[in-house]
This record gives structure tokens, C-alpha cells and sequence, in this order.
């Protein structure tokens, strides 16, 4: 993961846009130089996040910034839009030759730290998808997602909710911690892997110590902390770091 610094118009913003791009490149490139298998560019520091409709302003710099990416590494290139912006990250993806996008509210309502997401996206969002022609993007989508409380579906468990997600035509799965950084539950990896043969992909708290655990289920993890410096998602990424854990994924992998 590629967290982009602060985009233009939010509270945290500093930098011009140039210079989000040069870093996000530079970044990017790391992560590939580093053994990494596909790169997510995601909007973290935009901190408070918008429900959805985020503006023209963060697409045209998330768009400059996945171009640029695009040009410079020969990987899958992946967007998130925070938050729960997925018609523009797939508007991007579209117009970057990105690979898939990663998606909030995919089935389900919930009421994530921005608000309520009242409204299922799948709809809207795999018609939004089949109308610009853009079927070559993939959507892996978030079930349970972290920074959010699920009382609204406390009824509903997480292998019915990846059921569920798979019955509305998802591409992937993605089942993480309840925050960014924070271990995901191996138990609630398993059942996923057994309630359906789609990817299923970790999405949160992955180190070289517990990647064994999580390939035992799944088959990809999405890392955004452990890399950077001090394990933490603001830090500036660790080559070293970056390289000791995709040696630990590769290791794990032989060993499946």
C-alpha cells in the first residue's frame, strides 16, 4: 500500500501535487524493487475522510498520481478512494490501466467512523462499472470493514456477508482487523475461505511473523504498516523491512 500524502483541499494538505506524485512513484517503485506482487494507492492521509463523495479535486490527483505509478512499474496497480469512494476509484482505475480497486460497502450497511454507509454500493456500483466499460477492473470488496461498528448486521456473521458479497458478483474479498494495522482474526479468515472459492485477501496486520497463519487461509495480504518505519502506516517505507517481508511471504507460500 501507497498511503498518498494529504490530497489537495483537505485539512492535512501541504504538498502541491507534483511532489504527492514524485513521492507515490518513489514509493511505489520501492515496493517493486523490493519483490512486492501488486501496489495499492490509496488516500489515507485525508484525514477526516468525506462518506462517498469525495470531489473533483482528490480524483484529478489520485488520477495524476495512479498515471505516473502506472508508468513507472510494471505490477498490478490497485486504487482505494476513502471513503467507501468507489465509482471514482473505478473511474480511475478505468483511465490508469489499473488492475482492481478495493472497495467499502459493498453489501451491507454499517456505520464506519465517517457515518453511516446506509446503502449497499453493489448495485450502483457494478452498473457504474458495465457502463464506462471498464469490466477489466477488478472489485475487492471489504466485508465487516475495520473502523466500523456491524450492530446493524450483528446478525448476519462474516462467511454469510462474503457469501453474500459473492452472490452480488464481487471479484475478491478482503477481511481485515478492526483498525488500520491491527492483526486480522486467523478464525474469521478461515470461515471465509470456506464459505467461498473467490480470493480472499487479509487486509490488515500483516508481519513476517504471522504470514504463515494468514497464507494457511488466504491469498493475498494487503500491507500498509509493517514496511514503514515503526510499523506504522504514517511512516516513510523501510527497504529492509519491505524486503524481510516478502522473503517471509515467499517462504511462506513454498511451505502451503
Amino acid at each position: 500500500m501507497v498511503h498518498l500524502a494529504a490530497l489537495p483541499g483537505t485539512p492535512r494538505s501541504s504538498d502541491p501535487v507534483a511532489a504527492i506524485v514524485e513521492r507515490a512513484v518513489t514509493e511505489a517503485r520501492l515496493l517493486a524493487d523490493a519483490g512486492f506482487d501488486a501496489v495499492v494507492l490509496e488516500n489515507m492521509h485525508d484525514t477526516p475522510y468525506l462518506l462517498r463523495d469525495v470531489g473533483p479535486e482528490i480524483v484529478a490527483a489520485m488520477t495524476a498520481a495512479a498515471a505516473a505509478v502506472r508508468a513507472t512499474i510494471d505490477l498490478p496497480l490497485g486504487l482505494q478512494v476513502l471513503a467507501g469512494a468507489n465509482r471514482e476509484a473505478v473511474a480511475i482505475a478505468h483511465a490508469t490501466g489499473c488492475t482492481f480497486v478495493r472497495a467499502e460497502g459493498f453489501v451491507f450497511a454499517s456505520v464506519a467512523d465517517e457515518g453511516l454507509m446506509d446503502a449497499a454500493d453493489a448495485g450502483p456500483l457494478l452498473r457504474y462499472r458495465r457502463a464506462i466499460d471498464a469490466g477489466g477492473v477488478a472489485v475487492l470488496a471489504d466485508i465487516k470493514k475495520k473502523h466500523s461498528a456491524h450492530a446493524l448486521t450483528a446478525d448476519v456473521d462474516i462467511a454469510a456477508t462474503a457469501r453474500a458479497a459473492e452472490f452480488f458478483d464481487v471479484d475478491g474479498i478482503v477481511v481485515t482487523g478492526a483498525a488500520t494495522g491491527a492483526a486480522t482474526d486467523l478464525e474469521e479468515l478461515a470461515r471465509c475461505r470456506a464459505a467461498t472459492e473467490l480470493p480472499l485477501v487479509c487486509g490488515s496486520g500483516t508481519t513476517p511473523e504471522n504470514i504463515a497463519a494468514i497464507f494457511a487461509h488466504a491469498d493475498a495480504a494487503i500491507v500498509g504498516s509493517w514496511f514503514k518505519r515503526g510499523a506504522h502506516w504514517s511512516g516513510a517505507p523501510d527497504p529492509d523491512r519491505a524486503r524481510a517481508l516478502v522473503e517471509a511471504a515467499r517462504e511462506a507460500r513454498v511451505n502451503r
